[in-house]
């Protein structure tokens, strides 16, 4: 068991290393494959053996070889970070079909929480990049999903009850005049929220043509592609309720307080949460996040006087609450016990 352990933390290093590459360039919008990795500050490349997880920022003292710069601690942070929750990963959910597919989310997690805490952008390839990836793996890996026909039946309603919602609120949002502060960000909110839209739209139809294959198809086809099939219907509606969870909160903080109050950034981010646990789970990150947002933005408001956080690293931390606890979390939820004790 400790040998495995040891050879998973190696690999999560080694990811966590892989990472540090994609939070650097991501925002950027570079390549995070070439040029090789080098230097941030005298661009010189780094040799092989400079760059061996861990190790090598112990060795180099924390300064490049070459200039003597000093190397952010961020970078030997994520490997750490990484390498310790592959372990903690691989204890929990063993060596099954379902620890890949969550070790890709994760890893996400942790690119988009730490350039959403320097930058307050959630790079697409994550967000946009996971959702694809989610429902991929949620075509072969049943455990992903609970896709039972109620609870698809539950997430349908909920998922057109969001997009009514959204539509009324961005009719009445279009005839509400804008504040002056608002005009020189007016084109840039309203490609935002158009291209989020249309994200839906299109969503929604696809996850309609699912359904309809489903139902018409699902009789004439064997009992064994049925599970598959319902897994993929229930990563859909997950991307598509919690995406259009989070999308809607925003339309009414955009109504209420007349300026923008939440990013498409983070509608694709739970939307991505969605996609790999499923809308009951998204739903329930959803309302966890606001209290650990809450308490962050009360000590950034009184430290630096800034109104505005970056939301993503806590839709990440609620979901991780949702993945381990959701469960139990529900059932207390149903049984009355919101806070047992």
């Amino acid at each position: 068991m400790i040998i495995i352990d040891v050879y998973v933390f190696i690999f999560g290093a080694i990811i966590g290393s892989f990472l540090n590459v994609c939070i650097v360039r991501m925002p950027e919008e570079k390549s995070v494959v070439r040029p090789r990795s080098h230097c941030v500050k005298c661009k010189k490349t780094i040799p092989w053996y400079d760059n061996v997880p861990l190790f090598s920022y112990l060795l180099l003292r924390c300064k490049c070889r070459f200039c003597k710069e000093k190397i952010s601690f961020v970078y030997f942070f994520v490997e750490l970070l990484t390498a310790i929750t592959f372990v903690l990963f691989y204890r929990y959910f063993g060596c099954s079909k379902i620890l890949f597919p969550y070790l890709v989310m994760v890893s996400g997690f942790i690119v988009a929480t730490m350039v959403d805490f320097k930058h307050r952008i959630i790079p697409d390839e994550i967000s946009v990049g996971g959702m694809c990836v989610g429902l991929v793996f949620s075509s072969f890996v049943l455990d992903m999903h609970d896709a039972s026909y109620e609870t698809l039946l539950i997430g349908r309603k909920i998922m057109w009850i969001l997009l009514g919602i959204c539509f009324a609120v961005n009719i009445v949002l279009k005839y509400i005049p804008k504040k002056e502060n608002d005009e020189q960000q007016g084109f840039e909110e309203e490609s935002d929220g158009q291209s989020v839209i249309c994200f839906l739209i299109g969503f929604i139809l696809y996850d309609t043509c699912i359904h309809f294959f489903l139902d018409t198809l699902v009789k004439t086809s064997s009992e064994s592609l049925r599970p598959y099939l319902l897994n993929i219907d229930a990563s859909v509606l997950g991307l598509l309720v919690g995406g259009g969870l989070i999308y809607v909160m925003g339309l009414l903080g955009d109504l209420l307080f007349r300026k923008e109050s939440m990013g498409g950034g983070d509608v694709k981010l739970l939307a991505m949460v969605g996609a790999f646990m499923g809308w009951k789970l998204a739903i329930l990150s959803f309302f966890i996040a606001p209290f650990f947002a809450a308490i962050y933005g009360l000590v950034e408001k009184v430290r630096t006087k800034d109104s505005f956080i970056a939301y993503g690293p806590f839709l990440v931390l609620a979901s991780l609450i949702s993945l381990f606890c959701g469960k139990w979390i529900i059932d207390k939820i149903l049984q009355g016990q919101i806070l047992p004790f």
